[in-house]
């Protein structure tokens, strides 16, 4: 019966953070740029969503709380330490440690919630709910194939965070085309991915990179946190 109850939670998960966010992504280009301050708030929120569905029928405690806060704030912070450096960042590998720790949902809300506070200093614009999406959906994706069993070893771990660049950029050369051309079409959206390819190998290297030097000693101290104070055990 519980594995029918997560089953259930990671299906509408899945429904509002695959499909429903897509859509009001599409809908803030569609009714204009300069809807991204309602759109950005809009996207958090639905981002929290499938983070509260995990506690089902309880009321989530503070304590339960504090470590995404945390870790989104590290992700930001890693973000703007290295600021001087195109796209060589680890705010996606904090992501990712973070979901294998606590869940797929976790790592979507703290996805979401890093880019967004991190674009605080970085620049708010209409990029800014579409990075919120590309960071919570990795983070998402990390979450399931951790608990699906795929991400395991050291390797596969690293090769997801490098793959994971290249799916940041795609989302959000998808935006630019859509958000930039009067015409979308599919000549233009390939030749805005090959523009960016080196960018997002960047991005892709930097995750691989950092997951390989932290994910074993920050996944060990979350997990640590997570089992001795019971943190979202219905994750499990």
């Amino acid at each position: 019966m519980p594995s029918k109850r997560k089953s259930l939670r990671l299906t509408l998960a899945a429904v509002l953070l695959v499909v429903i966010i897509p859509c009001v992504l599409v809908a803030g280009v569609l009714f204009g740029d300069r809807n991204y301050a309602i759109t950005s708030p809009v996207i958090l929120l639905l981002s929290m969503l499938p983070f509260f569905f995990a506690f089902e029928k309880r009321k989530p405690k503070a304590r339960e709380l504090v470590p995404i806060a945390v870790m989104a704030a590290i992700a930001a912070v890693g973000r703007l330490a290295f600021a001087a450096l195109p796209q060589f960042k680890p705010i996606v590998a904090i992501v990712i440690i973070t979901a294998f720790a606590f869940g797929p949902e976790a790592g979507f809300l703290t996805g979401a919630v890093s880019m967004l506070a991190s674009n605080l200093f970085f620049g708010q614009g209409p990029w800014t709910p579409w990075q919120m999406f590309c960071c919570g959906i990795i983070g998402f994706l990390a979450g399931l194939l951790r608990q699906s069993g795929w991400l395991k070893r050291r390797w596969s771990i690293c090769v997801f965070g490098f793959l994971s660049g290249y799916l940041y950029g795609m989302i959000i050369d998808i935006w630019s085309v859509a958000a930039f051309t009067s015409h979308f079409t599919w000549q233009t959206l390939f030749a805005a991915y090959v523009s960016g390819f080196l960018f997002d190998t960047i991005l892709g290297a930097a995750t691989a990179f950092f997951l390989f030097v932290l994910e074993k000693p920050l996944g060990k101290k979350l997990e640590r946190i997570r089992v001795k104070f019971g943190l979202l055990e219905q994750t499990e």
